[in-house]
Protein backbone atom coordinates (compact mmCIF):
# COMPACT_ATOMS: atom_id res chain seq x y z
CA UNK A 1 0.00 0.00 0.00
CA UNK A 2 1.59 3.48 -1.36
CA UNK A 3 1.65 5.98 1.43
CA UNK A 4 -0.94 8.18 0.00
CA UNK A 5 -3.98 5.28 1.06
CA UNK A 6 -1.96 4.73 3.88
CA UNK A 7 -2.79 8.52 5.11
CA UNK A 8 -6.05 8.05 3.75
CA UNK A 9 -6.57 5.01 6.27
CA UNK A 10 -5.44 5.89 9.12
CA UNK A 11 -7.56 9.14 8.80
CA UNK A 12 -10.72 7.33 8.22
CA UNK A 13 -10.14 4.60 10.87
CA UNK A 14 -9.33 7.91 13.00
CA UNK A 15 -13.16 8.86 12.03
CA UNK A 16 -14.64 5.83 12.27
CA UNK A 17 -13.27 5.56 16.17
CA UNK A 18 -14.38 8.77 16.86
CA UNK A 19 -17.46 8.22 15.84
CA UNK A 20 -18.10 5.11 17.61
CA UNK A 21 -17.65 7.16 20.71
CA UNK A 22 -20.38 9.56 19.75
CA UNK A 23 -22.63 6.83 18.84
CA UNK A 24 -22.04 4.98 22.43
CA UNK A 25 -22.41 8.41 24.09
CA UNK A 26 -25.39 9.77 21.79
CA UNK A 27 -28.97 9.85 23.43
CA UNK A 28 -30.82 11.05 20.09
CA UNK A 29 -32.46 7.83 18.35
CA UNK A 30 -32.59 10.08 14.83
CA UNK A 31 -28.53 11.43 14.93
CA UNK A 32 -27.83 7.66 16.36
CA UNK A 33 -29.21 6.06 13.06
CA UNK A 34 -27.46 8.70 11.13
CA UNK A 35 -24.42 8.12 12.88
CA UNK A 36 -24.81 4.46 12.59
CA UNK A 37 -25.23 4.98 8.85
CA UNK A 38 -22.28 7.04 8.87
CA UNK A 39 -20.03 4.64 10.76
CA UNK A 40 -21.12 2.15 7.83
CA UNK A 41 -20.21 3.90 4.58
CA UNK A 42 -16.85 4.67 6.74
CA UNK A 43 -16.45 0.94 7.16
CA UNK A 44 -17.35 0.35 3.67
CA UNK A 45 -14.38 2.92 2.53
CA UNK A 46 -11.63 1.23 4.84
CA UNK A 47 -12.63 -2.40 4.15
CA UNK A 48 -12.04 -1.22 0.35
CA UNK A 49 -9.12 0.37 0.96
CA UNK A 50 -7.30 -2.83 2.72
CA UNK A 51 -8.50 -4.63 -0.22
CA UNK A 52 -6.71 -2.90 -2.79
CA UNK A 53 -10.26 -2.42 -4.28
CA UNK A 54 -11.01 1.41 -6.31
CA UNK A 55 -14.95 1.39 -5.54
CA UNK A 56 -16.71 -0.08 -2.11
CA UNK A 57 -19.04 -3.13 -2.85
CA UNK A 58 -21.83 -0.64 -1.69
CA UNK A 59 -20.81 1.84 -4.38
CA UNK A 60 -20.42 -0.94 -6.68
CA UNK A 61 -24.16 -1.74 -5.93
CA UNK A 62 -25.80 1.63 -6.23
CA UNK A 63 -23.96 1.85 -9.75
CA UNK A 64 -25.83 -1.01 -10.94
CA UNK A 65 -29.01 0.01 -9.89
CA UNK A 66 -28.40 3.51 -11.62
CA UNK A 67 -27.41 1.33 -14.44
CA UNK A 68 -30.79 0.31 -14.55
CA UNK A 69 -32.29 3.67 -13.97
CA UNK A 70 -30.17 5.37 -16.48
CA UNK A 71 -31.72 5.02 -20.24
CA UNK A 72 -34.89 5.77 -19.01
CA UNK A 73 -34.04 9.04 -16.90
CA UNK A 74 -32.17 9.93 -19.89
CA UNK A 75 -34.98 9.71 -22.34
CA UNK A 76 -36.87 11.50 -19.91
CA UNK A 77 -34.32 14.26 -19.57
CA UNK A 78 -33.78 14.47 -22.88
CA UNK A 79 -37.03 14.05 -24.57
CA UNK A 80 -39.40 15.75 -21.39
CA UNK A 81 -37.37 17.49 -18.61
CA UNK A 82 -34.92 19.28 -20.70
CA UNK A 83 -37.84 20.91 -23.44
CA UNK A 84 -40.04 21.83 -20.43
CA UNK A 85 -37.21 23.79 -18.82
CA UNK A 86 -36.15 25.53 -22.50
CA UNK A 87 -39.76 26.43 -23.14
CA UNK A 88 -39.84 28.28 -19.43
CA UNK A 89 -37.14 30.08 -20.75
CA UNK A 90 -38.31 30.54 -24.00
CA UNK A 91 -41.46 32.29 -22.65
CA UNK A 92 -39.53 35.37 -21.34
CA UNK A 93 -37.52 35.40 -25.10
CA UNK A 94 -38.01 36.68 -28.48
CA UNK A 95 -36.86 33.43 -31.24
CA UNK A 96 -38.11 32.76 -34.72
CA UNK A 97 -36.07 29.29 -34.63
CA UNK A 98 -33.26 30.99 -36.86
CA UNK A 99 -32.43 34.30 -35.43
CA UNK A 100 -30.69 34.95 -32.51
CA UNK A 101 -32.55 35.13 -28.96
CA UNK A 102 -33.83 38.30 -27.33
CA UNK A 103 -34.95 38.56 -23.94
CA UNK A 104 -38.00 40.36 -23.78
CA UNK A 105 -39.10 39.65 -20.33
CA UNK A 106 -43.02 39.92 -19.81
CA UNK A 107 -43.65 41.58 -23.17
CA UNK A 108 -45.24 37.77 -24.18
CA UNK A 109 -47.27 37.74 -21.63
CA UNK A 110 -48.57 41.17 -21.52
CA UNK A 111 -50.19 40.48 -25.51
CA UNK A 112 -51.77 37.92 -24.14
CA UNK A 113 -55.23 39.84 -22.54
CA UNK A 114 -55.41 42.07 -26.04
CA UNK A 115 -55.14 38.72 -28.35
CA UNK A 116 -58.52 38.10 -29.77
CA UNK A 117 -57.78 34.63 -30.82
CA UNK A 118 -55.99 33.78 -27.23
CA UNK A 119 -59.28 34.70 -25.21
CA UNK A 120 -61.21 33.05 -28.16
CA UNK A 121 -58.92 29.35 -27.42
CA UNK A 122 -58.75 30.60 -23.57
CA UNK A 123 -62.89 30.44 -23.58
CA UNK A 124 -63.57 27.73 -26.04
CA UNK A 125 -61.23 25.32 -23.44
CA UNK A 126 -62.69 26.46 -20.24
CA UNK A 127 -65.75 25.74 -21.84
CA UNK A 128 -64.79 22.01 -23.18
CA UNK A 129 -63.13 21.51 -19.75
CA UNK A 130 -66.35 22.20 -18.05
CA UNK A 131 -68.58 20.61 -20.20
CA UNK A 132 -67.02 17.52 -21.08
CA UNK A 133 -65.34 16.30 -16.86
CA UNK A 134 -68.76 16.20 -15.24
CA UNK A 135 -70.74 14.82 -18.43
CA UNK A 136 -68.25 11.91 -18.92
CA UNK A 137 -67.90 11.59 -14.99
CA UNK A 138 -71.38 11.05 -14.58
CA UNK A 139 -72.05 8.69 -17.98
CA UNK A 140 -68.76 6.33 -17.00
CA UNK A 141 -70.28 5.83 -13.67
CA UNK A 142 -73.30 5.26 -14.71
CA UNK A 143 -72.53 2.74 -17.06
CA UNK A 144 -70.47 1.40 -14.81
CA UNK A 145 -73.06 0.61 -11.96
CA UNK A 146 -75.54 -1.01 -14.44
CA UNK A 147 -72.58 -3.17 -15.87
CA UNK A 148 -71.85 -4.30 -12.63
CA UNK A 149 -75.07 -5.89 -12.16
CA UNK A 150 -75.81 -9.66 -13.18
CA UNK A 151 -77.32 -9.21 -16.48
CA UNK A 152 -77.31 -11.00 -19.64
CA UNK A 153 -74.22 -10.53 -22.48
CA UNK A 154 -72.76 -8.33 -19.30
CA UNK A 155 -68.95 -8.42 -21.63
CA UNK A 156 -70.55 -8.48 -24.58
CA UNK A 157 -71.81 -4.79 -23.93
CA UNK A 158 -68.27 -3.87 -21.92
CA UNK A 159 -66.82 -4.51 -24.46
CA UNK A 160 -69.10 -2.60 -26.76
CA UNK A 161 -68.41 0.72 -24.34
CA UNK A 162 -65.10 0.16 -24.10
CA UNK A 163 -64.44 -0.10 -28.00
CA UNK A 164 -64.65 3.78 -28.87
CA UNK A 165 -61.75 4.44 -26.69
CA UNK A 166 -59.65 2.00 -28.56
CA UNK A 167 -61.13 2.51 -31.72
CA UNK A 168 -59.30 4.75 -34.40
CA UNK A 169 -59.13 8.29 -34.16
CA UNK A 170 -59.61 8.73 -37.65
CA UNK A 171 -62.06 6.55 -38.18
CA UNK A 172 -64.57 7.54 -35.73
CA UNK A 173 -64.15 11.19 -36.59
CA UNK A 174 -64.63 10.62 -40.17
CA UNK A 175 -67.88 8.25 -38.84
CA UNK A 176 -69.39 11.02 -36.90
CA UNK A 177 -68.59 13.89 -39.33
CA UNK A 178 -70.59 11.91 -41.93
CA UNK A 179 -73.54 11.40 -39.03
CA UNK A 180 -73.84 15.08 -38.46
CA UNK A 181 -73.41 16.11 -41.98
CA UNK A 182 -75.28 19.57 -42.24
CA UNK A 183 -77.31 18.05 -45.87
CA UNK A 184 -76.24 14.41 -45.97
CA UNK A 185 -75.92 13.42 -42.67
CA UNK A 186 -78.95 11.49 -40.90
CA UNK A 187 -79.39 13.16 -38.16
CA UNK A 188 -80.19 16.29 -40.00
CA UNK A 189 -82.40 14.20 -42.19
CA UNK A 190 -84.46 13.16 -39.56
CA UNK A 191 -84.70 16.46 -38.02
CA UNK A 192 -85.92 17.48 -41.51
CA UNK A 193 -88.42 14.56 -42.25
CA UNK A 194 -89.77 13.30 -38.56
CA UNK A 195 -89.71 16.60 -36.45
CA UNK A 196 -89.95 19.37 -39.75
CA UNK A 197 -87.60 21.45 -39.37
CA UNK A 198 -86.90 23.36 -42.23
CA UNK A 199 -84.28 23.70 -44.55
CA UNK A 200 -82.99 27.03 -43.50
CA UNK A 201 -82.88 26.27 -39.73
CA UNK A 202 -81.08 22.64 -39.50
CA UNK A 203 -78.04 22.82 -37.17
CA UNK A 204 -74.61 23.50 -38.54
CA UNK A 205 -72.97 20.93 -36.09
CA UNK A 206 -69.21 21.72 -36.80
CA UNK A 207 -69.34 25.11 -37.12
CA UNK A 208 -70.49 27.90 -34.49
CA UNK A 209 -71.45 27.78 -31.34
CA UNK A 210 -72.55 24.04 -31.90
CA UNK A 211 -69.08 23.45 -32.67
CA UNK A 212 -68.16 23.11 -28.87
CA UNK A 213 -71.27 20.47 -28.46
CA UNK A 214 -70.12 18.17 -31.00
CA UNK A 215 -66.68 18.30 -29.28
CA UNK A 216 -68.16 17.80 -25.91
CA UNK A 217 -70.62 14.88 -27.03
CA UNK A 218 -67.83 13.07 -28.78
CA UNK A 219 -65.59 13.26 -26.19
CA UNK A 220 -67.82 11.90 -23.86
CA UNK A 221 -68.46 9.12 -25.88
CA UNK A 222 -65.18 8.00 -26.93
CA UNK A 223 -63.66 8.59 -23.58
CA UNK A 224 -66.72 7.13 -21.15
CA UNK A 225 -65.72 3.40 -21.62
CA UNK A 226 -62.21 4.00 -20.26
CA UNK A 227 -63.48 5.79 -17.14
CA UNK A 228 -65.94 3.30 -16.90
CA UNK A 229 -63.82 0.50 -16.49
CA UNK A 230 -61.65 2.18 -13.45
CA UNK A 231 -65.13 2.40 -12.37
CA UNK A 232 -65.93 -1.08 -12.97
CA UNK A 233 -62.78 -1.48 -10.41
CA UNK A 234 -63.89 0.31 -7.63
CA UNK A 235 -67.59 -1.23 -8.05
CA UNK A 236 -65.78 -4.73 -7.59
CA UNK A 237 -64.10 -3.53 -4.59
CA UNK A 238 -67.13 -3.14 -2.32
CA UNK A 239 -67.70 -5.54 0.32
CA UNK A 240 -70.90 -6.91 -0.58
CA UNK A 241 -71.85 -7.27 3.10
CA UNK A 242 -72.42 -3.09 2.84
CA UNK A 243 -75.40 -3.60 0.91
CA UNK A 244 -76.86 -6.70 2.69
CA UNK A 245 -76.23 -4.59 6.02
CA UNK A 246 -78.17 -1.93 4.13
CA UNK A 247 -81.23 -3.83 2.69
CA UNK A 248 -81.82 -5.44 5.61
CA UNK A 249 -81.86 -1.88 7.57
CA UNK A 250 -84.51 -1.19 4.57
CA UNK A 251 -82.63 1.67 2.20
CA UNK A 252 -83.85 1.96 -1.09
CA UNK A 253 -81.60 1.99 -4.49
CA UNK A 254 -80.92 5.73 -4.03
CA UNK A 255 -79.88 5.43 -0.46
CA UNK A 256 -78.00 2.60 -1.32
CA UNK A 257 -75.58 4.47 -3.83
CA UNK A 258 -76.29 7.89 -1.67
CA UNK A 259 -73.98 6.33 1.42
CA UNK A 260 -72.78 3.37 0.52
CA UNK A 261 -71.18 3.46 -3.39
CA UNK A 262 -70.73 7.19 -3.44
CA UNK A 263 -68.10 7.51 -0.45
CA UNK A 264 -67.00 4.34 -1.35
CA UNK A 265 -65.89 5.85 -5.02
CA UNK A 266 -64.86 9.16 -3.52
CA UNK A 267 -60.84 7.99 -4.01
CA UNK A 268 -61.69 6.79 -7.66
CA UNK A 269 -63.95 9.48 -8.50
CA UNK A 270 -60.94 11.68 -7.26
CA UNK A 271 -58.58 10.43 -9.91
CA UNK A 272 -61.14 10.29 -12.39
CA UNK A 273 -61.49 13.83 -12.48
CA UNK A 274 -57.89 14.62 -11.86
CA UNK A 275 -57.30 12.94 -15.14
CA UNK A 276 -59.80 14.10 -17.00
CA UNK A 277 -59.22 17.71 -16.25
CA UNK A 278 -55.72 17.22 -17.68
CA UNK A 279 -56.82 15.17 -20.21
CA UNK A 280 -59.52 18.16 -21.66
CA UNK A 281 -56.95 20.76 -20.97
CA UNK A 282 -54.62 18.87 -22.88
CA UNK A 283 -57.49 18.53 -25.96
CA UNK A 284 -55.49 19.20 -29.52
CA UNK A 285 -56.73 16.01 -32.17
CA UNK A 286 -60.22 15.74 -31.34
CA UNK A 287 -60.36 19.44 -32.14
CA UNK A 288 -58.32 19.28 -35.22
CA UNK A 289 -59.92 15.61 -36.56
CA UNK A 290 -63.63 16.50 -36.15
CA UNK A 291 -63.37 20.46 -36.57
CA UNK A 292 -60.70 20.74 -38.45
CA UNK A 293 -61.94 20.86 -42.46
CA UNK A 294 -60.11 19.38 -45.12
CA UNK A 295 -57.40 21.74 -43.81
CA UNK A 296 -56.74 20.88 -40.51
CA UNK A 297 -57.63 24.54 -39.41
CA UNK A 298 -59.87 25.84 -36.50
CA UNK A 299 -61.96 28.28 -36.54
CA UNK A 300 -62.42 30.79 -33.54
CA UNK A 301 -65.32 29.24 -32.96
CA UNK A 302 -63.64 25.56 -32.36
CA UNK A 303 -59.87 26.91 -31.71
CA UNK A 304 -58.11 25.40 -28.22
CA UNK A 305 -55.28 26.46 -26.48
CA UNK A 306 -53.08 23.84 -27.19
CA UNK A 307 -54.12 24.39 -30.99
CA UNK A 308 -53.35 28.21 -30.73
CA UNK A 309 -49.89 27.09 -29.13
CA UNK A 310 -48.94 24.62 -32.60
CA UNK A 311 -50.34 27.30 -34.85
CA UNK A 312 -47.79 29.97 -33.31
CA UNK A 313 -44.89 27.63 -32.89
CA UNK A 314 -44.92 25.72 -36.24
CA UNK A 315 -47.36 28.25 -38.65
CA UNK A 316 -46.03 31.96 -37.02
CA UNK A 317 -42.59 30.29 -36.07
CA UNK A 318 -43.51 33.14 -32.97
CA UNK A 319 -41.77 30.39 -30.69
CA UNK A 320 -41.48 33.21 -28.03
CA UNK A 321 -44.93 33.78 -27.68
CA UNK A 322 -46.32 29.78 -28.02
CA UNK A 323 -44.02 28.93 -24.83
CA UNK A 324 -46.19 31.75 -22.99
CA UNK A 325 -49.14 29.86 -23.86
CA UNK A 326 -48.09 26.97 -22.80
CA UNK A 327 -46.96 28.47 -19.15
CA UNK A 328 -50.53 30.00 -18.93
CA UNK A 329 -51.97 26.37 -19.83
CA UNK A 330 -49.45 25.05 -17.85
CA UNK A 331 -50.05 27.03 -14.81
CA UNK A 332 -54.05 26.70 -14.99
CA UNK A 333 -54.01 22.66 -15.26
CA UNK A 334 -51.15 22.98 -12.27
CA UNK A 335 -53.11 25.54 -9.75
CA UNK A 336 -56.98 23.48 -11.04
CA UNK A 337 -54.54 19.87 -10.05
CA UNK A 338 -53.58 21.52 -6.40
CA UNK A 339 -57.13 22.90 -5.84
CA UNK A 340 -58.64 19.25 -6.30
CA UNK A 341 -55.97 17.63 -4.52
CA UNK A 342 -56.82 20.49 -1.69
CA UNK A 343 -59.66 19.88 -1.70
CA UNK A 344 -59.66 16.12 -1.80
CA UNK A 345 -56.90 16.25 1.33
CA UNK A 346 -60.11 18.39 3.66
CA UNK A 347 -62.78 16.01 2.40
CA UNK A 348 -60.28 13.16 4.38
CA UNK A 349 -59.68 15.47 7.35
Amino acid sequence: MDEKKAAKLRKLEAESADLMEKIRTEQNDAKKRRMVARQESLQGKIVAIRGNRRISRDTKRSLVAYSFIAPNFIGFAVFTLIPIVFAFILAFMDWDGSNAITFVGLKNFLRLPGDTFFTAAFRNTIIYVVGTVPLTMISSMGLAIVLNQKIKARGFFRTIAFFPYVASLVAITAVWSMIFHPSKGPVNYLLLTVFGVAQENLPKWFSGNLVLVTLILFSVWKYMGYYMVIYLAGLQGISAELYEAGSLDGANTWQKFRYITWPQLRSTTFFVVVMLTINCFKVYDIAVMLAGGGDGKLSTSATVLVYYIYQNAFNYWDLGYSSAIAMVLFVMVLVITLVQFWYEKKLEE
